[in-house]
C-alpha cells in the first residue's frame, strides 16, 4: 500500500505532487531542497541554504519513519560547480563514516526559485 510523506511547511506548493511515497519499506522523495519550512523561502547565503537542505533531509526521513541512515541513494542536484563543496561538507557531517554513506550522484543544472541545490533519495527501512 502507497503512503504520502509530507513534511510541515515543505511542500511542491500547489503541485499534486507530495514530497514523498513509502511503499512498504521503501521510502522515495520528490524534489527535497533547501526551503526553510518555517518562512517558505531559501535562505540567500548559499552555505545556509545547503545545511537547511540536510535539515529538511533528516525531516523527511523522520516523516517516514526511519533516519538518514536508511538512505541508500541520493541524487543531488546543484545550481553551480561551487555548491559541491558545501554539499561536501555537509555530506561528511551527515556521514562522518565512510564506510556508511549511501551511493550519490551529483548533476549540475538549473533549478528554480533561488534553490542551489535539491535532492531526490531512496531509502529503505528495517522491516517490521
Amino acid at each position: 500500500m502507497r503512503q504520502e510523506i509530507q513534511v510541515a511547511g515543505l511542500t511542491h506548493g500547489t503541485t499534486p505532487i507530495p514530497l514523498g511515497t513509502k511503499i512498504e519499506n521503501l521510502v522515495f522523495s520528490s524534489a527535497i531542497s533547501g526551503i526553510d519550512p518555517t518562512t517558505g523561502h531559501a535562505p540567500a547565503d548559499p552555505r545556509a541554504q545547503v545545511a537547511q537542505l540536510f535539515r529538511n533531509i533528516e525531516a523527511f526521513m523522520r516523516a517516514a519513519g526511519g533516519s538518514p541512515a536508511d538512505i541508500g541513494h541520493m541524487t543531488v542536484y546543484v545550481a553551480s560547480e561551487e555548491i559541491r563543496s558545501y554539499i561536501n561538507e555537509e555530506w561528511v557531517a551527515m556521514y562522518p563514516d565512510p564506510a556508511a554513506r549511501p551511493a550519490r550522484h551529483a548533476l549540475v543544472t538549473p533549478l528554480r526559485g533561488g534553490v542551489v541545490a535539491q535532492v531526490e533519495l531512496i531509502a529503505v527501512l528495517p522491516k517490521a
